[in-house]
């Protein structure tokens, strides 16, 4: 039985009933539409605008039916218009016209609004505690390698040393940011429409703020067509969500890079890896790339969310049917990724020889060089810069690095020159120097490892 079908005398077209179903999808928030339901059956009976007899048939009726789902012994009906319809059936086939006065002073669009809300709010609560596990592991690592030195690449070029615990903040660093972004999305998203109706509310003495308070709701929307007509907090969590994956799928690219035989800095385990059907040698890092190809699909339903929504007039239409698939695929995939990637991480073998081997070529000591000039002996740096340049050229013109340089070479371009130029050059001394904030100094990357660690154990240790 259709909930809307007294005003017409003709059946939906079969075709256009399958097409006008979202049960398929949205039966996944079976427990927040009854939860809800029980919160607006509470409110009914205490503002008496149904009788408590009738509020508590009702809210029994609706916790066996929660309880008969998650057990498995009562299927959800996939021939159901929506998850909202087969609930109400099903409890008006149990208790009778109690179960039919559930709907007052409600509409479906705030049923909805409501449910989704509710949903999301726990995919946020999920993430942030897997988010935060991936955090713990790459805290950990970064404290135990932060003295492993390594080339920093700009351009994908050899650019400056750092170490690998440096490298491994920077992603920490990212993903706390998504985790904050999504905290602060579900902050938004905490607001509750239920009593906003189909637009304009209602006449009947309804309490919103009691249900919002049973809810576990940071307050009501101010407005009851905004309340049932946007999905702002679909798109920012889909917004930041598409970041997460950004970030996951950058350190994917990396990881990719650094297990290739032409890096080597990194071995992952054999469980997070595959092997190819014709050679035989072939140990193929196939997570991280699922991790970056994926990247595209999250990206994508912000897109549609944003397309949805970006030019529906006030206030439901029918077009927001459309939000769940895309925003619950978000979700999924994020989720599926990170249940994936965090255990990748924790038993990848880092290679701290062949990232020292890497450091000591490339010159990426040449500006520690031209500081050298600078601030020991008083050269302004852009004359630093050309002299150093210019022993750069020196150096691979007779193939050597500048560790190797003879000091009279040093010194034929700058008397500046003398042997105290090998110390400043040293790679363990380039990296120990950069003591500034945030920098890749061993005492630094401790400092912003243990701050992060601190941060996820908390956000872990509030989730039990």
């Amino acid at each position: 039985m259709k909930l809307w079908q007294g005003r017409f005398h003709k059946q939906l077209d079969e075709a256009a009933d399958a097409y006008n179903s979202s049960i398929t999808f949205d039966k996944r928030m079976y427990r927040e539409d009854i939860t809800g339901s029980m919160a607006h059956a509470a409110m009914l009976g205490a503002q008496g605008i149904i009788s408590r007899e009738d509020s508590d048939k009702i809210i029994d009726g609706l916790n066996g039916i929660l309880a008969e789902i998650d057990s498995g012994e009562l299927e959800i009906d996939l021939s159901a218009e929506d998850i909202h319809t087969f609930i109400e059936g099903e409890l008006t086939a149990r208790i009778g016209d109690a179960g039919k006065r559930l709907h007052t002073a409600r509409s479906r669009n705030d049923q909805v609004a409501l449910d989704i809300r509710l949903h999301l709010r726990s995919s946020c609560d999920a993430i942030i505690e897997k988010l935060s596990r991936l955090i713990v592991v790459l805290s950990k690592m970064a404290k135990e390698y932060a003295g492993a030195v390594m080339p920093g690449y700009t351009h994908l070029q050899r650019a400056q040393p750092i170490t690998f615990g440096h490298w491994l903040n920077a992603y920490g660093c990212m993903l706390m940011r998504d985790v904050n972004r999504i905290e602060d999305a579900r902050a938004r998203m905490n607001y509750s429409p239920l009593g906003c109706g189909a637009l304009a509310g209602t006449t009947y003495p309804i309490d919103r703020h009691m249900t919002a308070a049973q809810l576990g709701m940071d307050g009501c929307c101010h407005n009851s067509l905004d309340g049932v007509s946007d999905r702002d907090f679909c798109i920012e969590l889909a917004s930041a969500l598409s970041l997460v994956m950004v970030h996951l799928s950058r350190f994917s690219e990396e990881i990719i890079l650094y297990t290739s035989w032409e890096f080597k800095f990194i071995e992952l385990s054999d469980a997070f890896s595959t092997g190819s059907s014709i050679m035989p040698q072939k140990k193929n890092p196939d997570i991280a790339e699922l991790t970056r190809g994926k990247s595209g699909r999250v990206i994508g339903d912000l897109v549609t969310l944003l397309t949805v929504m970006k030019g529906i007039p006030l206030a439901y239409n029918k077009d927001m049917q459309e939000d769940k698939e895309a925003i619950f695929d978000a979700v999924d995939t994020v989720t599926m990724c990170l249940d994936a990637f965090t255990p990748m991480i924790e038993t990848m073998s880092p290679i701290p020889e062949n990232m020292r081997k890497a450091a000591a070529g490339g010159f990426i000591n040449a500006t520690d060089c031209a500081d050298y000039l600078t601030g020991v002996k008083g050269l302004p740096f852009r004359d630093a810069y050309k002299i150093t340049g210019e022993l750069v050229a020196r150096c691979i013109e007779l193939g050597v690095t500048l560790e190797t340089l003879p000091v009279e070479e040093y010194k034929a371009l700058c008397d500046k020159f003398d042997e105290g130029v090998y110390a400043a050059i040293d790679l363990d001394r380039c990296v120990s120097e950069r003591r500034s904030y945030g920098g890749p100094a061993p005492e630094q990357v401790q400092e912003t490892a243990q701050s992060l660690l601190a941060q996820a154990e908390m956000r872990l240790s509030s989730a039990k």
